[in-house]
């Protein structure tokens, strides 16, 4: 998941850890940037949330004569992406603010606008970095309708951690398809959406906590004082994780991850 937030937390976030899972977060842009249907080149693109660059590298693949903009509100993120792909163009900023004189053909963001509140102000901010003819694709991580969601919220809503993690769920930001149909529609020719779960084959039930950490999982942990507290909602987050994701008979679990992809056309010439 690529950061870019307007939240606060106590520590950065970390690229190394976002990156043990690499192939499987990768493949949501690839599957975004595939439906995008457009029939000229595009110039100029803005990967929203860039994170450590590997969905930029997606939007690379596709369209290598582009000019590539990420943006990402974390310092660790951008530096991380210009280490590994400085033909970019890499600026820390604040996605729910940005604005720019350059206009984009397309502006992309994938699993990022789940960290910014106001979705309906930050849609008009991306449509005004839009051409014309541009396009709008985005993807959200629809954490809190996923067992590991739910889990978190119930772990952090315990007698033990409430006081400091119960705000943790509201972090998270998101709408179901109608709403983003809803506001885009009277700005776009054509819209399309689609929801897809995903199936993750991981090694172990201790690798969701391993893949979350540097998600989902990240805020209630920097919410927490102590190491030691943070490695007891850790065994208990994993208590349950145990109790909803059963092994496969070979030891290993399947990591169900569903995910809200929208693609917005300005115009009906793609």
């Amino acid at each position: 998941m690529q950061m870019a937030s307007t939240m606060n937390y106590k520590t950065d976030w970390n690229p190394d850890a976002y990156l043990k899972f690499g192939n499987e977060r990768a493949q949501p842009s690839i599957d975004l940037v595939n439906r995008i249907k457009i029939s000229y080149q595009p110039q100029n693109i803005i990967d929203i949330g860039c994170g450590p660059g590997n969905s930029s590298k997606v939007l690379m693949d596709r369209w290598p004569t582009a000019k590539i903009l990420g943006i990402d509100s974390s310092p660790n993120m951008i530096e991380k992406a210009k280490q590994n792909y400085p033909q970019c163009e890499w600026v820390q900023a604040d996605a729910a603010s940005y604005s720019s004189e350059t206009k984009f053909d397309i502006v992309f963001s994938n699993a990022t606008i789940q960290w910014i509140p106001n979705h309906e102000n930050l849609l008009k901010t991306f449509d005004a970095l839009l051409t014309e003819n541009g396009v709008l694709a985005f993807q959200i991580p629809l954490f809190r309708d996923m067992p590991l969601g739910k889990i978190l919220d119930n772990v952090a809503q315990e007698e033990r951690w409430k006081n400091k993690t119960e705000h943790c769920s509201k972090l998270f930001t998101y709408h179901d398809y109608s709403f983003y149909y809803n506001i885009l529609s009277p700005k776009m020719s054509f819209i399309e959406l689609w929801e897809t779960q995903y199936l993750h084959v991981l090694e172990s039930q201790p690798a969701i906590i391993e893949w979350s950490k540097s998600t989902g999982l990240k805020p209630y942990l920097d919410s927490l004082s102590s190491d030691s507290e943070k490695t007891d909602f850790e065994k208990e987050v994993l208590g349950e994780i145990q109790k909803s994701y059963s092994l496969q008979e070979n030891g290993k679990v399947i990591f169900t991850f569903k995910r809200l992809f929208v693609v917005g056309y300005k115009s009906k010439h793609r």
